[in-house]
């Protein structure tokens, strides 16, 4: 049989192959990761303009924030506005302090109540412990709008309209049942053995609490503080209903609505209002650069066991 004239094309070697194929892979995901990278950075401007911008004209003075045409960069820097807000006629400082008071005994409370009826459900057996954990999982369904007006009489009848008391005394007992989930959840991946070899020992269900399981759930209990932070140090809804009636006891996120509408501040203390909110938004944005790793590692924490 006389052979094909025809020229026979081999195929290259598998390992060519498979190196075209990885090469031909990271180009995509080179091109891919720089078309990503290009788009996160274009929304990363755009939800950073407004707050540059209001660091920004907090830096103007009163007249050139309220002058025309708007300007982005201040013409000569200047401190005027933080002068106000820090000074002692400034009404900023005392709502402040009101907000810290809050906050101070909100980041005491919450933790401390919240890990101790987590520990209950996580460590302690009892008839109806399920049936308890359910039901309080399940005042996570309601809107928190419905609780209002009950809420609101209960303080009313008590004497604490207008006190920073419906704020703090209710956080003593458990502080929500997101709180005490999470503090449950990672207890409940602590090693069994821990709890045992204390028993053996002689330590009561308090003491195991106190010695061993707290100092344990130190990650979470920070994640469960910046969480207590962030919602307090911004609260506008709470002090509306209960301390509008009490000047001095106002606090930041209410006082600055205030200051900046309802008592209506003349143009030239725009730049004011903006040093206000800038003062309003720098401790939660430290406190996330400070503890994203906290926050992350909490999240996964509080997930390992179900």
């Amino acid at each position: 049989m006389k052979r094909s004239a025809a020229i026979q094309f081999k195929a290259p070697p598998p390992t060519i192959a498979l190196a075209a194929s990885r090469r031909k892979k990271q180009r995509e995901r080179a091109a891919f990761l720089t078309v990503m990278y290009l788009f996160m950075a274009a929304v990363a401007v755009v939800l950073l303009f407004p707050y540059a911008f209001m660091a920004s004209r907090s830096l103007m003075s009163g007249r050139e924030v309220s002058g025309l045409p708007v300007r982005f960069f201040p013409t000569a820097a200047t401190l005027e506005a933080y002068q106000k807000f820090f000074s002692g006629g400034s009404h900023y400082m005392r709502y402040t302090l009101n907000t810290l008071k809050v906050l101070l005994c909100n980041m005491i409370a919450i933790p401390l109540s919240a890990s101790l009826v987590a520990y209950g459900f996580a460590k302690l057996r009892f008839k109806g412990k399920g049936l308890l954990f359910a039901a309080m999982m399940g005042t996570v369904l309601l809107p928190g709008v419905v609780l209002q007006i009950p809420q609101y009489i209960l303080f009313v009848s008590l004497g604490w309209n207008g006190t920073l008391l419906p704020m703090t005394v209710p956080n003593f007992f458990g502080g929500g049942a997101i709180n005490v989930f999470l503090l449950r959840q990672f207890m409940r991946s602590l090693p069994k053995d821990l709890d045992d070899a204390a028993k053996i020992d002689g330590a009561n269900a308090l003491r195991r609490y106190w010695s061993i399981v707290l100092p344990l759930c130190v990650p979470v209990i920070i994640f469960v503080w910046i969480g207590v932070f962030n919602t307090y140090w911004g609260d506008y809804y709470s002090p509306l209903i209960y301390v509008r009636s009490s000047p001095d006891k106002i606090t930041l996120a209410l006082g600055i609505y205030n200051e900046t509408t309802v008592n209506a501040p003349t143009i030239n203390d725009a730049n004011l209002r903006m040093a206000a909110g800038v003062f309003m938004s720098l401790p939660p944005a430290v406190i996330f650069f400070i503890f994203q790793r906290q926050l992350i590692d909490g999240i996964v924490m509080t997930g390992i066991k179900g």
